[in-house]
């Protein structure tokens, strides 16, 4: 890669913290509809031609576009010069070439329709198939990566399905992981909970929203208000007029934040389990962990982020010559160009908030940008409508530093939960419980000793002590604090649960390493013999060492008096954890083949309680519960996120069930149902 294309990719990288979008054809999100044919000229002699329907608007390349701009369509024959021989190159359909302003190269491309036609002599009269394996990049507003695979057969038969074979030994590991549910209508027979995603869009919309907030409080927004305001009301040959383009201003605004989060969606049709595996990667915590130090030094002033100002030169320039609803698009891409250099750390917490989140990563991204943009383009709606207010706006000053260092103290703490969560993964023993609020706590004085002006900047003024210092120094005192009473008496600390590590990943030696100290199985089949051993239900959980909710449940439900007697008394506790990156025993691992014909390689534990809840549960979120009893008959619907008083009811309500079933009588636990 060239150093242009290298420097764009980290470009990219800086606005949207996602990964290189590389998808397979299979998934469906292609926007290229490939055909084929052949034509024989002879005995010997044949022309392969593959026809791709393009998309409107996408671009497919072509073999010979400029190198330094998107990737050229390439082709592999398999088995030429030994089965066949390619007479010439392959042929291409005609072709448009534009200059890339991105790439600042001439580019080469199909736009609706592409045709390509190899000629081949056959060397072996007795082949009667050839097959071509094409590579190709399409771009719209991103740029899809895929691969196909085409089969011609010669003699006019159907291709054959191209189907991946296992060994008897993987097949009977696979079946294995298949098991024999009574019942299982029963799963999905109730709302038992609600669902993570349903549950928490509102709050990722709510720290959108803050967080385009405390954007606006920024050196690099906060002065642009009145200046863009005043901008559009005395531009404007009547008051209605300017409101309207202010109005239209925000509304773009939002629009572009919601179009960054449009590349993530590209995720929804593949493989359930890849964003889980994303968000559990570790070497991807890590990523984050330095992305967001990274961040957190360029809020305490020791450089600037900001994209490259020819950039907003350009931006700027289209705003001004096309005038109207697209130049004043162009102003709103203008004004978050110019304020990346605070925005940038603070939409990369939103996207680490949406990473540790539970639910589809793309739909908490869109609507997380949604509240960002609208909370960052609602004053110059309602500074136009209500221009008075303009007087009462404060007036630029040392403040707004102040907001940036504080953000570099929160971004320094996030930064170390995503190194905790590659902490837990990697099963490392270096942040435990203890060592994470120790550095929490060192951040918390840390904050409280800036506010009260002990170390600033160098030869700077030493601040004032007002009402909104003094409140940020009380507020970070008291979570130090509550902090160090969790550190020191070992207390749960609701306020933040699921952010430490768990209380049994700690430095003193514990009797268990299961929450809350009760016994638990982390093997579902010796779980199961001892649920057959003892006669009691089976409180089946599937969980994760960076699963956030997961911990919240253990923390502030699994804690409560009734729960945990339940759960240490009444049931057999099996913990599968989806994200145990432990490697298996090699004679243990092997290839899983999924019913659409689709292959997994089974390295880890985690890979194989992750496929285990997938094939028997039809789920792949966490935390994931369900009761069984010890003959695999299931007691109750399975469920997810709730509140004490459901989760209670919800085990005593399994517990009836197996009772029931066990003397055909009314059982009535010890704890009533609630109603």
């Amino acid at each position: 890669m060239d150093e242009l294309r290298l420097k764009n990719f980290l470009i990219c990288v800086l606005i949207l913290l996602g990964l290189p979008i590389r998808l397979a054809a299979q998934f469906d999100v292609d926007p290229v509809n490939w055909s084929q044919q052949f034509e024989q000229s002879n005995d010997s002699t044949y022309t392969l031609i593959l026809q791709a329907e393009i998309e409107l608007e996408w671009h497919l390349y072509s073999q010979y576009t400029a190198e330094g701009g998107a990737l050229p369509t390439e082709f592999t024959f398999i088995n030429d010069g030994s089965d066949y021989k390619r007479i010439g190159p392959v042929k291409e359909s005609e072709t448009h070439t534009e200059y890339s302003d991105i790439f600042e190269v001439d580019e080469t491309f199909f736009k609706g329709k592409a045709i390509f036609s190899q000629e081949i002599r056959l060397l072996n009269p007795s082949v009667n198939q050839v097959r071509v394996e094409v590579f190709y990049q399409v771009c719209k507003e991103v740029c899809i990566s895929a691969e196909r695979s085409f089969t011609f057969m010669l003699d006019g038969s159907e291709a054959p399905e191209m189907l991946v074979e296992i060994d008897a030994a993987s097949r009977a590991k696979g079946e294995a992981l298949s098991i024999s549910l009574a019942k299982p209508e029963r799963l999905y027979s109730g709302v038992a909970g609600e669902e993570p995603e349903k549950q928490s869009l509102w709050l990722i919309f709510g720290l959108g929203f803050i967080g385009g907030f405390i954007a606006l409080l920024t050196p690099c927004v906060f002065p642009m208000i009145p200046l863009t305001v005043s901008f559009f009301t005395k531009r404007s040959d009547n008051k209605s007029g300017g409101v309207a383009a202010a109005l239209f201003y925000g509304f773009c605004i939002v629009l572009i934040y919601v179009l960054l989060s449009l590349p993530f969606h590209l995720f929804d049709t593949v493989d359930s389990q890849i964003l889980n595996t994303i968000a559990t990667n570790i070497w991807l915590n890590l990523f984050f962990f330095l992305v967001f130090v990274f961040f957190a030094f360029s809020f305490f002033g020791y450089y600037d982020i900001t994209l490259p100002a020819s950039w907003a030169n350009k931006v700027d320039a289209a705003s001004g010559k096309i005038g109207g609803g697209i130049g004043i698009f162009f102003m709103a891409l203008t004004l978050a160009i110019v304020s990346f250099s605070c925005t940038g750390p603070i939409l990369g917490g939103l996207l680490g908030s949406t990473a540790l989140a539970e639910g589809e990563v793309a739909t908490n991204l869109s609507v997380g940008m949604t509240g960002f943009g609208l909370a960052l383009a609602l004053p110059f709606a309602l500074f136009a409508l209500f221009p008075s207010w303009l007087n009462k706006l404060p007036s630029s000053g040392q403040w707004m530093e102040t907001v940036k260092v504080v953000l570099g103290f929160l971004e320094l703490g996030l930064a170390f939960k995503f190194l905790s969560n590659a902490d837990l993964v990697g099963n490392w023993g270096i942040l435990k419980r203890e060592v994470f609020l120790g550095i929490w706590i060192l951040l918390a004085l840390g904050l409280a000793a800036y506010l009260l002006g002990f170390f600033g900047k160098k030869g700077g003024i030493k601040p004032r002590l007002t009402f909104w210092r003094l409140g940020g120094v009380i507020l970070s005192l008291i979570f130090a604090g509550y902090l160090s009473y969790g550190l020191f008496y070992k207390a749960p600390l609701k306020w933040v649960s699921g952010f430490p590590p768990p209380d049994f990943y700690s430095l003193a030696e514990s009797n268990s390493d299961c929450p809350l100290g009760l016994d638990c199985f982390k093997d579902f089949e010796k779980g199961l013999q001892h649920a057959q051993q003892v006669q009691k239900p089976i409180l089946l959980d599937f969980t994760g060492w960076a699963c956030v909710n997961c911990r919240r449940m253990e923390e502030t439900v699994w804690s409560d008096p009734d729960v945990f007697s339940l759960l240490n008394e009444d049931f057999v506790l099996i913990s599968l954890y989806v994200d145990d990156r432990t490697s298996l025993p090699e004679a243990e691992q092997f290839q899983f083949q999924y019913e659409s014909g689709q292959t997994k390689q089974i390295e880890t534990v985690g890979d194989k309680w992750a496929t285990f809840q997938n094939i028997n549960f039809k789920a792949v979120s966490q935390p994931f519960y369900v009761q069984l009893s010890p003959d695999l008959e299931v007691l109750s619907p399975a469920i997810q996120n709730s509140d004490v008083a459901t989760y209670r009811n919800w085990l005593a309500s399994g517990l009836q069930t197996y009772e029931a079933g066990k003397s055909n009588t009314v059982f009535s636990p010890g704890i009533k149902l609630e109603p």
